[in-house]
């Protein structure tokens, strides 16, 4: 259902395969975003990892800096100084459990955050390696969805990142105001966890307008990014990516959790053959990912204007 104001994103219910595919389908090749239900993370798991968020925004800014990555595009700890709202960590490859603990083991300051890290790294590697799955789940089901058999493809060592967002709502002046600009995700696609008790992503929807996504407890939230225009350009065209933004619509802090599905291992994103037929030309050419989000970020454009150009 879709109006001026509003837009309920399309379910999708994947213990109920492959009669979800044709619907899977159309949300992945018409908006790019859907909903996704019995996606097997737990309640209990997933609070807990909105309790770590939170804790970990609360750390001393030095030992939040620590996790700063100048090597990695979109690596450790993004400030406030880079985006006025936002703060958040980055977990750089959050398929790789190495990482997910180099990454804890950077924040500690006193003997009790010690413990606490301790604590903060089992329950992140527990959820970030079932979140891993979910995405891993989901990207086989789009890619079958329009076509695609995986008989000697696989997603499992695709690179992801992960990300922690804090939103530093504070006054009533800070409502209506721009926690993340427009842009769409750089890679394949990424699931959400919303936070349920506040509300702010917003959806371009099919005329082109900017449309409130309500919170929707024990559902994740699937975004198909450049790479499936990317993904675009994987699928030559038929996956959509989706155009968003974060809005404060309450003046109190807001977070969410993000992972974010690649590109193959060697960074490499091209057109797949199957796509390609005589009524279904090339449309982009092969390129490197790290490079084209790094692109992305210097021209200022970030919601996949650069794709026409490949």
């Amino acid at each position: 259902m879709e109006t001026d104001h509003q837009l309920v994103l399309p379910v999708i219910d994947l213990a109920n395969f492959p009669k979800e595919l044709e619907k899977l389908a159309a949300a992945a090749t018409g908006l790019g975003s859907f909903r996704i239900v019995n996606h097997g993370m737990s309640p209990m798991l997933t609070e807990e990892m909105k309790i770590v968020t939170r804790s970990l925004f609360k750390l001393p800014a030095e030992a939040r800096r620590r996790s700063v990555n100048d090597n990695i595009h979109g690596g450790g700890y993004i400030s406030l100084s880079e985006l006025r709202f936002l703060e958040a960590f980055s977990i750089y490859d959050a398929s790789s459990m190495t990482d997910i603990h180099t990454f804890c083991s950077l924040l500690d300051t006193t003997t009790q955050q010690r413990c606490d890290l301790k604590v903060y790294s089992e329950i992140i590697s527990a959820y970030i390696e079932k979140l891993h799955d979910v995405v891993v789940n989901v990207a086989r089901k789009v890619a079958e969805s329009v076509g695609y058999i995986l008989a000697d493809f696989s997603f499992d060592e695709w690179p992801c990142l992960a990300r922690l967002n804090f939103f530093n709502f504070k006054v009533e002046e800070d409502i209506g105001c721009i926690g993340v600009p427009a842009h769409t995700d750089s890679g394949f696609l990424s699931v959400l966890q919303e936070d349920v008790s506040v509300g702010g992503l917003e959806i371009m929807n099919s005329n082109g307008n900017f449309v409130s996504i309500d919170p929707v407890p024990g559902t994740l939230i699937v975004n198909i990014g450049d790479v499936g225009k990317v993904v675009k350009v994987w699928s030559n065209g038929r996956l959509q990516n989706a155009k968003h933004r974060v809005i404060c619509k309450d003046a109190k802090s807001r977070i969410s959790i993000n992972m974010f599905l690649l590109a193959a291992k060697d960074d490499k994103v091209e057109t797949e053959a199957i796509f390609v037929d005589s009524e279904h030309p090339r449309i982009y050419q092969t390129f490197i990912l790290s490079e084209y989000r790094k692109l992305r970020d210097t021209s200022g454009f970030r919601a996949g204007e650069i794709l026409p150009l490949l």
